[in-house]
């Protein structure tokens, strides 16, 4: 994205603030993973979307009215010697002319700086407690201005979340965030697929996950959008199942739980197949259940429908079908009210979707499942996972699957972000049997 589209946003969110408040967002903070050896960072997504920057050690200062310009940003000044050993920095000069701030200082003089921009302040936008440091550090620039009020000065009146505000603006995607998540999805139907192409009996689930991610690299993923889960047999009825070491065998299904980032933005797709390349009858008649799920919950994700409506459809779906087969007992009536689907399905049916891939934005707005609307971008995932237990005939024991798709609601219906990756269980055991 090029600076204007992150100057947009800023100029969005201004409009909703005051004129005398200010707007300080930082980073994510780069966090140790043993030793001397750090994670790899990953800006923080509220930082980036307002500014499209992704080095650490940064924060992000929207100052309206301020005469030399409204937006500055502190971060790492140019300097050869840890650029050789850490890679380049942008450097103030570059974050201006790159990235469009108005003003740029070097991280280390935050202290001495930030506390006179907030001086005279009414409120402070900021992401109340996401950093307990930075927190600290608000705090500490607030104390100092009040220390310093019989010289006139006063320090703002109070503190305001800016998530609400903020997270309400990225819940709606524009053109530009949707032609990155169109890419991600891209991406990640094609390391399915070739997670498709490779797995049989034998193999490891590692092995298969090194397979698909590899796909994500070489379209040019730099990371993974979340762990991912990659559950063979009974592993699949672990919903958040990441240590991926187990053995595939010979009738067992592989359910794959993964997605690729590409710009900072998130795909988050879910496939699940036999691990031989040929559903058991059992298996595929759950299959089917869980398709019919999903295609159900897909009639509700136009505007205009409640954010409910897909889960319920979805829902629906899988009561009569676990009832049809035995797995339920009672009326369709009876097992929505008890909710005794939840043996088998236990989660909900989405989940917003954008530069989180569990995304930011309200659910419900006054107590209300809000209104689907163009822009909005979110996940439809329907299972069906069957733990062993005394009601339950052992042939359906250890079968889980999940399907999971993205879903970009659109004025005319929605478009499926992530089509290509095969669901249909006919082109599955064609892709699979391709392989040999």
């Amino acid at each position: 994205m090029n600076k204007e589209t992150y100057a947009r946003r800023r100029a969005e969110l201004v409009n909703q603030i005051g004129k005398n408040d200010i707007v300080i967002v930082a980073t994510s903070p780069v966090k140790s993973r043993n030793g001397d050896v750090e994670y790899q960072f990953r800006p923080d997504s509220d930082f980036h979307y307002l500014s499209g920057f992704s080095e650490p050690e940064a924060v992000l200062v929207i100052s309206p009215g301020r005469a030399q310009g409204e937006y500055v940003i502190f971060c790492r000044e140019k300097d050869k010697l840890r650029e050789m050993w850490d890679g380049r920095r942008v450097g103030l000069e570059g974050v201006i002319d790159t990235y469009g701030a108005d003003d740029a200082f070097p991280i280390e003089d935050i202290n001495d700086i930030l506390p006179g921009l907030m001086e005279e302040k009414e409120k402070v936008f900021t992401t109340v407690g996401r950093y307990s440091d930075f927190d600290a550090q608000l705090l500490g620039w607030m104390n100092k201005i009040k220390q310093d009020k019989r010289l006139g000065k006063h320090a703002p009146y109070e503190f305001v979340d800016l998530n609400h505000i903020l997270h309400e603006q990225r819940l709606i995607k524009r053109q530009d965030e949707i032609a990155l998540m169109r890419k991600a999805g891209k991406m990640s139907a094609a390391g399915h697929a070739r997670a498709m192409q490779v797995c049989r009996p034998g193999m490891y689930e590692y092995q298969v996950q090194a397979e698909l991610e590899c796909e994500f690299r070489k379209a040019g993923s730099p990371y993974n959008a979340y762990p991912s889960i990659v559950a063979g047999g009974k592993n699949a009825c672990i919903l958040h199942y990441t240590e991926n070491e187990a053995l595939l065998k010979d009738g067992d299904l592989l359910l794959i739980d993964a997605g690729a980032e590409f710009g900072c933005y998130a795909a988050d797709i879910s496939r699940t197949f036999p691990v031989n390349g040929k559903f058991s009858p059992e298996q595929r008649v759950l299959y089917d259940i869980v398709l019919e799920a999903q295609t159900a919950a897909f009639e509700f994700c136009s505007a205009g429908h409640g954010w409910n409506q897909p889960h319920e459809a979805a829902v629906k779906v899988i009561s009569q079908g676990l009832l049809d087969e035995g797995l339920l007992r009672g009326s369709l009536e009876q097992v929505l009210e008890t909710q005794s689907y939840a043996q088998f399905y236990m989660h909900r049916t989405g989940h917003w979707l954008g530069m989180d891939v569990h995304d930011v934005g309200d659910y419900q707005v006054d107590e209300v499942w809000r209104e689907l609307e163009p822009g909005m971008v979110f996940t439809v995932e329907p299972g069906i996972y069957v733990n062993p237990a005394d009601d339950v005939d052992e042939r359906w024991h250890h079968i889980g699957i999940r399907i999971e798709d993205n879903i970009l609601v659109r004025r005319d219906g929605y478009e499926n972000l992530t089509e290509a990756a095969p669901k249909k269980p006919s082109d599955i055991e064609a892709l699979m049997m391709s392989r040999r």
